[in-house]
């Protein structure tokens, strides 16, 4: 990183800028300052407007009481995006009970209005969603999301005519199934794998990075399952404070479809064996 770039943070007193693991989306640093530590994510050639949607998600969960970084500043520097956090000390274990009440905790926050979407689309490195509110949860996950992602893997050759032709008949499953389920629209972190979720150094749990908007609270569930991190603790102390209802194991596989399709467009074919059997899965219920 630049020195001019580094002179012209919001931060005084600036001792170091270290590079940290933040994941595959962002370049990531610790600062570190006379009086305090930073969390600084760095989205290289976009407009500041690229963490609008994060900037949003973490306002919300610090209204809900859910532990999660703190929004420090935000802005654009030589035409680099850039949003500043408060860091979080990470410990080396946690109760995955506590991890499984603060989620519960974070879904128990509804639209008030009734409505699925939010107000700012979700914006990542390959691929976007339109978040535009609707009245049902199959509008805004299989029309703007399965099928945005069903388009982008036939335009980028990841998917042949057979795989497109087999995924209209996983949808016309997924949409029968959503029909006969009541969704709510719940507050979602949009993107709450094991990478997402850290336990603080009193091996309290928090959420980060999120990807918020409204939508059915199985959607998050159902990604939590495909890269593990998740133990059966936490889906059982979820479901004491949030009851999951009926048909929910058999539901979670379209969001697992949903994340492997995502990872097939991000990643190319290592994904494609996982996808195909997701399908499968969802054909054979």
């Amino acid at each position: 990183m630049k020195q001019s770039w580094q002179t012209q943070l919001p931060l005084n007193n600036i001792k170091s800028i270290s590079p940290v693991s933040g994941g595959d989306v962002n370049e990531a640093f610790q600062i570190e300052t006379t009086d305090e530590y930073y969390f600084l994510l760095v989205q290289r050639n976009r407009k500041s407007s690229f963490f609008a949607a994060e900037i949003a998600g973490l306002e919300l969960f610090e209204e809900a009481d859910i532990t999660a970084p703190r929004v420090i500043n935000s802005g654009e520097i030589e035409g680099d995006a850039y949003l500043i956090l408060t860091y979080l000390d990470e410990g080396r274990s946690g109760s995955q009970e506590a991890l499984g009440k603060l989620v519960a905790q974070m879904h128990s926050q509804q639209q008030t209005d009734g409505k699925f979407g939010f107000d700012l689309p979700y914006e990542g490195g390959d691929i976007s969603f339109d978040n535009s509110w609707t009245d049902d949860w199959s509008t805004l996950f299989v029309e703007r999301r399965l099928d945005h992602l069903k388009d982008t893997l036939v335009e980028q050759g990841l998917w042949s005519e057979d795989d497109a032709t087999q995924y209209e008949s996983v949808r016309a499953v997924i949409m029968e199934a959503l029909e006969q389920h009541q969704s709510k629209p719940s507050l979602l972190h949009g993107d709450l794998w094991g990478g997402n979720y850290m336990f603080l150094t009193d091996g309290s749990p928090a959420l980060f990075d999120p990807a918020p908007l409204y939508g059915d609270r199985e959607f998050d569930l159902g990604i939590t399952t495909v890269f593990g991190g998740f133990t059966d603790a936490f889906y059982d102390e979820y479901d004491k404070h949030y009851p999951l209802s009926e048909g929910a194991t058999k539901r979670l596989e379209f969001y697992r479809l949903y994340l492997l399709m995502v990872h097939l467009v991000k990643f190319g074919d290592m994904y494609a064996g996982s996808v195909k059997r997701s399908m499968k899965q969802i054909l054979a219920q």
